[in-house]
């Protein structure tokens, strides 16, 4: 099974990479999937992972899917 924070926690990863910011909020993983951060917090309390917010984020990113749900190599499509 896909851990919803484990995949989270490689979303912050990336942002925290490409934005140079320390610290990463779920407002910004919410803005960065293109998602209301409300309806984030009751996916987050849900555990209900985004497929197709997380497909359009790896796409923009140039990040594996594979990687950011499964933590499986290589990280970038490159």
């Amino acid at each position: 099974m896909i851990d919803f924070y484990k995949v989270m926690q490689r979303v912050k990863q990336i942002l925290s990479l490409h934005h140079k910011k320390e610290k990463i909020l779920d407002k910004d993983i919410a803005y960065a999937l293109e998602l209301d951060p409300q309806y984030f917090a009751v996916i987050k309390r849900r555990r209900k992972i985004p497929y197709e917010a997380i497909a359009y984020f790896c796409k923009r990113y140039d990040i594996s899917m594979n990687w950011i749900l499964l933590e499986q190599k290589p990280l970038y499509l490159t």
